[in-house]
């Protein structure tokens, strides 16, 4: 029997997407320890894979995270990338390496999967292939690879090549190298603690040498990279269980037929605090226009939205396997997974990018041609009503949707991480023939 452990910050961006992948080898018979949060401790187990608590110094409730670190708010996108680098993300490392090396003196693994900012991943990939399972990153965020043609990542910018791009780019890699020095810091502290020595890779290059990268993506939604990763990059496209959940209809559900335009805007279930961001100004944006304008608020109570105008539809929760279908476009704040379940179906987005990894989703929907990208989290309503009406109105954002759409359902999701996992440990104990991914 294959033993795999899962690895990941208690984030629920991050813990979602692996919990299917979990679920695959679960179900072909192999023995799966998950790490993560205490708070994700059923969801995991409803996987079949057992639950495995991070200690107290790494586990935390994303859900509260700005309570936390009240700081971050006022910081710039880019200010706040490097925040949550060192604070939430690298800081937690040496507690997540001594959480895994106890697991694995329990009971040794065969592989060890983690998310891209699980920073134990870099403590671990420092040490000899012969001195530890291989690791697996699945690719739960945008990919985070560099290349001569790309900015550093949580810029938001989309690619640039020839001399122009090399100017931006060796410009840009100075800045941040000095923005990202307090991370590296940070990550040169945790590799001391945790192997007694100064580690060999800075903490925010790890990903290139893991043994594998598992993206959950597709190509056409990602930057062209470098021939010299292909080796060790497989594109799953989006494995979520988002839109799994069944909701009942709500009793407005019969006027989605088709007749006018749907809009449909969302903040997601953990960044709908204030439903001020991004719903309340769509809501303003088309009120008694011709779009019904379609609201779920992710379980934010409806009535801080105030007076609603006659067509706008609310509901906390919707069956979105239903509802996208009969989308029109969607108006985002830019999740990864959430932005890839409305291109499964063919929808295009509008996105608003707030923090974390969102201003690399929202360049990414405006490179591959699926949406309009707004420059901030609060824009106006007119800014909204311009940009759906751009979207509405030019068939090519739809048309790009659903060719990545198609690339999405054609990808090889769960199973393709199986023949992953099966291949990273045939590279280290061969057996004839050895799986391909």
């Amino acid at each position: 029997m294959t033993s795999i452990i899962f690895a990941s910050v208690p984030i629920h961006g991050h813990v979602t997407p692996l919990l299917p992948l979990a679920a695959e080898l679960v179900a072909r018979g192999d023995r799966v320890r998950f790490l993560t949060g205490s708070r994700f401790a059923a969801v995991v187990a409803a996987t079949g894979a057992e639950h495995v608590s991070l200690p107290d110094e790494a586990d935390f409730d994303d859900r509260f995270v700005t309570a936390q670190f009240p700081e971050r708010e006022q910081l710039s996108p880019v200010k706040a990338v490097a925040h949550d680098l060192e604070h939430i993300f690298v800081r937690p490392g040496a507690a997540q390496y001594a959480a895994v090396t106890e697991l694995l003196a329990q009971e040794p693994a065969d592989v060890i999967v983690t998310d891209p900012t699980f920073a134990a991943g870099a403590l671990l990939v420092e040490l000899p292939v012969g001195e530890r399972p291989p690791v697996i990153v699945g690719g739960v965020l945008p990919l985070n690879l560099p290349a001569p043609d790309l900015a550093p990542f949580g810029m938001g910018l989309p690619p640039l090549g020839g001399l122009a791009g090399r100017i931006r780019n060796g410009f840009l890699n100075a800045l941040t190298a000095r923005l990202f020095a307090p991370v590296n810091a940070a990550g040169a502290e945790i590799g001391r603690r945790a192997l007694g020595r100064e580690p060999r890779i800075p903490v925010m290059q790890w990903l290139q040498h893991a043994d594998a990268i598992a993206q959950l993506s597709v190509p056409s939604f990602e930057y062209p990279r470098p021939d010299d990763v292909a080796a060790q990059l497989r594109f799953l496209g989006p494995v979520s269980v988002s839109g799994a959940v069944q909701h009942a209809l709500p009793e407005w559900w019969s006027e989605l037929d088709g007749t006018r335009p749907v809009v449909h805007v969302t903040q997601g279930t953990i960044a709908n605090t204030d439903l001020g961001e991004l719903i309340r100004p769509t809501i303003d944006a088309f009120a008694d226009r011709e779009p019904l304008v379609v609201v779920a608020t992710g379980g934010a109570s409806a009535d801080s939205l105030g007076a609603l105008p006659g067509n706008v539809r609310v509901a906390e929760f919707l069956p979105y396997a239903e509802l996208l279908p009969r989308t029109s476009v969607i108006v985002t704040n830019g999740g990864y997974g959430g932005a890839q379940f409305a291109l499964r179906h063919g929808v295009p987005l509008v996105v608003a990018p707030g923090k974390e990894d969102k201003v690399e989703v929202a360049a990414r929907i405006a490179w591959s041609g699926v949406g309009v990208r707004l420059r901030h989290q609060r824009p106006t309503p007119e800014e909204l009503r311009k940009a759906v009406g751009r979207v509405l109105a030019d068939p090519s954002y739809a048309q790009a949707a659903q060719r990545v759409g198609a690339e999405i359902v054609a990808s090889p999701g769960a199973a393709g991480f199986a023949r992953v996992v099966d291949e990273a440990i045939c590279a280290v104990s061969p057996v004839e023939p050895c799986p391909t991914a």
